[in-house]
Formats: structure tokens, C-alpha cells, sequence
């Protein structure tokens, strides 16, 4: 049978596709790595997030900085399993990343804390090679957080004035969820009123109630979006840096 110039050249487009078809497993996504530089290889303090030095406890410091993932602060906090693709140097497992600020690299989704950027390798050595080339492609996959004793927290924002000005950061929400939306109460008009997203996974408000600061957080998953609202509240004489637990958690 012969083929006309048009269904040839479907044919070679099929073929050329094809590898690139298979070269990521189901579930996952492929895409290309790298890292920043850090001078205790952790997170970075002033990550788009708000995460402060939270950063460096987070997960042990394997965080790393994310473009479209970010969906404009959404994506904060989530967990992502990246593996690379170099056989004789890759760990089978890699790495378990949280995100907690905002990058965009050499068509990369992932730019990684150095200590993040490691942990894709086997050992040491392999570690040493991984960082020669700077740029490395990976596989992807959105994973559960697991924080072991930890509720989903808010602390206070060190720039927060009672009683004029809240900003809260929200950490530790734990499994594939992401907080879109955040709302307190206000006993005067006995309704809930938005707080803004200031940036990343930190939350504001000037339009404080007189009272204790009863919260309720809006969670994005696969059962769609719903309300939870903190079991503890914020009491009126919050200081800044102070962390509250809401006993929420999600799993």
C-alpha cells in the first residue's frame, strides 16, 4: 500500500512521539530539575510562601520552589515525590519535596534546596555527579504530606499589630489538600468575611472582630471544595510569632 506525503508524515510524527510517549511512568510527569544556591543547603528564608525559617524544619529542609505548581499560593505546603532519570546515579525512590516558593528555571518545575537536590541520588558520590550537571530531567507525582503529631497550625505573622493588623501563615496541611480560600468571624454582624491572600500561604486582615478570632479555611481535594473550621480560636491578645493550633487535621 502506498502513502500519500500527508499520512508518511503523520507516520514519522507518530514515531518520533512515541519514546517520548513512554518515557514517564503512569502517575507521573515528566519534566526537568535543578537547584539554588544556599549557604546551609536548606530552604530559603525569603521564599514566596512565608515560610521564614520555617523553611528549615519543614521536611527537613527538602523543599524546593515551583512555576506552575505554584497556582498563585495554593500550592504552598504541597508534596511532591521527584525522581531523576539518570540510572547509574538516581535513587529508585528520589526525593520527597515540599513546596514553599516560587521559581521558574530552564523549563523546570522544580528548583530545588540543594539538600532536596541531593536526596535524588543514591549516595554521596552519586550526589557529587548529580550536581555537575545542574539541570536534570525527572518524573513527578503530587504525594500525601505526612506530619507525624502535627495538627494543621496558623502562626502569626512577625509584621501582624493587634489590634489593627492580622496576617497568618498556615502550615503542616497535611495530605494532597490546598487552602484556597480563609475567612473569620465577625461576632458584630454575626458573618464570615474573607481574608486576603497577602502572598503565598499567608493570609490578612485590618477588619479584626473585638473578640477571639474564630477562623474557617476553604480545602481544595478530590472531594471538591469545602469548609473546616478551626476548633481553637486565636485569642484577642495574640502577639506576633505566636502559634496556634486548630486541630484540624487533614489526612
Amino acid at each position: 500500500m502506498k502513502l500519500n506525503f500527508r499520512h508518511q508524515l503523520g507516520l514519522v510524527c507518530v514515531i518520533v512521539l512515541l519514546p517520548a510517549l513512554y518515557t514517564c511512568q503512569d502517575s507521573f510527569t515528566c519534566s526537568r530539575a535543578t537547584y539554588y544556591g544556599s549557604p546551609y543547603c536548606y530552604g530559603n528564608p525569603r521564599g514566596a510562601c512565608g515560610f521564614g525559617e520555617e523553611e528549615n524544619i519543614v521536611n527537613h529542609g527538602n523543599v524546593a520552589g515551583v512555576s506552575w505548581l505554584w497556582k498563585n499560593g495554593s500550592g504552598c505546603g504541597a508534596c511532591y515525590q521527584v525522581r531523576c532519570k539518570i540510572p547509574q546515579y538516581c535513587d529508585d525512590y528520589g526525593a520527597l519535596v515540599v513546596v514553599t516558593d516560587y521559581g521558574v528555571g530552564d523549563r523546570t518545575d522544580f528548583i530545588m534546596s540543594p539538600h532536596g537536590y541531593s536526596s535524588l541520588a543514591k549516595n554521596a558520590d552519586a550526589s557529587s555527579e548529580l550536581f555537575k550537571y545542574g539541570v536534570v530531567d525527572v518524573e513527578y507525582k503530587r504525594v500525601p504530606c505526612g506530619y507525624s503529631g502535627y495538627n494543621l497550625i496558623v502562626k502569626v505573622h512577625q509584621h501582624s499589630r493587634n489590634p489593627h493588623y492580622l496576617a497568618i501563615l498556615i502550615l503542616y496541611v497535611g495530605g494532597t489538600y490546598d487552602i484556597t480560600a480563609v475567612e473569620l468571624w465577625q461576632e458584630e454582624c454575626q458573618e464570615w468575611r474573607p481574608m486576603r491572600r497577602a502572598f503565598g500561604a499567608v493570609f490578612d486582615s485590618a477588619n479584626l472582630p473585638k473578640s477571639d478570632i474564630k477562623l474557617r479555611f476553604q480545602v481544595s481535594g478530590s472531594a471538591g471544595l469545602y469548609w473546616v473550621e478551626s476548633k481553637n480560636v486565636i485569642p484577642c491578645e495574640w502577639t506576633p510569632g505566636a502559634v496556634y493550633d486548630t486541630q484540624i487535621q487533614l489526612h
